[in-house]
């Protein structure tokens, strides 16, 4: 049920909007495409996800690209797989000062991709790159996670026994 509700992009949006963790961090999805593959998310600047040298607290950088690459598969590829983060890192550039910015792409091509690598049943670990840039533009941090991806057990081939 709750797939299918995040599989239309206008409730998916406002879902996030208002779950705790991106409303409490002042994170907010500014734009979600039609067929999820684009996105823009948003992170204010305000007194309380400052950190102690004033500029943008990292958890919040970090939380504003969570879910995001998961949720948009997940709306793609649809019910059959198993996707969600696996790990992650983040390089901080240089300190975040004002409003920040994220935006996500996935393209067809890796989306076939995908559905080739684990249409036999096998997990796929993809690595995907955002970079979270101020509002000139500029490189703030650049963040990688690695997915987790897997046809769920009931839509896997079936094994031959062995003779």
């Amino acid at each position: 049920m709750v797939q299918k509700l995040l599989s239309n992009p206008g409730v998916a949006k406002l879902a996030l909007n208002l779950w705790p963790p991106f409303w409490g961090s002042g994170i907010k999805i500014k734009r979600l495409s039609k067929d999820f593959t684009h996105c823009e998310v948003a992170l204010r600047f305000s007194w309380w996800n400052k950190n102690a040298n004033r500029s943008q607290f990292g958890g919040a950088m970090f939380a504003m690209t969570d879910p995001i690459y998961p949720l948009m598969l997940m709306a793609i590829l649809g019910s059959r797989y198993h996707i969600w983060d696996k790990s992650a890192h983040i390089d901080f550039i240089k300190p975040g000062m004002g409003k920040l910015y994220a935006r996500f792409h996935i393209e067809e091509r890796f989306v076939r991709e995908v559905r080739m690598a684990t249409e036999a049943g096998e997990k796929f670990n993809p690595k995907m790159v955002c970079e979270v840039v101020d509002e000139q533009g500029e490189v703030v941090a650049c963040i990688e996670r690695t997915l987790y991806i897997r046809l769920k057990r009931r839509f896997r081939p079936a094994q031959e026994e062995a003779a």
